[in-house]
């Protein structure tokens, strides 16, 4: 599997409240998860997010186990994310929802093009590789299926 996409540039820490606020999460509807993505760091963001790759600091996705945070950002469109250091449940979420994580440190500056084989384990940042440990066979197929309800479906 291959993904491409512009950067999206953040720092490090980014937790799941500054992902999507607390305040959003009393609806279920999940389009006005994703509207409201990153709001208290930069209100504009959310609407540049489709189609991106998010390269992150260290400890992405941080604080509480919220997995609203994981679908407001792949349902705006975010197509992984790459931080040298992803929180466990964030981490664990993400691939259940069928948003791609990567753990690998980048250099990034806005508009950088992203290239991630999954299978190969190698990010191209501008056409520089960086290396990383490939995700673990079934979790690949977790992602391609689109998630873990669609890969529970198709084994049925």
């Amino acid at each position: 599997m291959i993904i491409r996409g512009p950067a999206v540039c953040l720092g490090a820490d980014i937790d799941t409240d500054l992902i999507v606020a607390g305040r959003y999460l009393r609806t279920k509807d999940r389009s006005s998860w994703a509207k409201h993505v990153f709001e208290d760091l930069n209100p504009e963001l959310a609407n540049r997010l489709s189609g991106t790759v998010i390269i992150a600091g260290k400890n992405f996705g941080c604080g509480s186990s919220r997995e609203q945070a994981a679908v407001a950002l792949r349902d705006a469109g975010v197509r992984a994310v790459v931080a040298p250091t992803v929180a466990r449940i964030f981490f664990r979420n993400a691939i259940n929802l069928g948003l791609p994580v990567i753990e690998c440190g980048l250099p990034c500056s806005p508009r950088s093009e992203v290239v991630i084989d999954m299978v190969q384990g190698v990010v191209t940042l501008d056409g520089n590789p960086y290396p990383f440990h490939p995700l673990s066979g079934k979790m690949q197929e977790i992602l391609a299926a689109g998630g873990m309800v669609s890969y529970m479906k198709e084994r049925r």
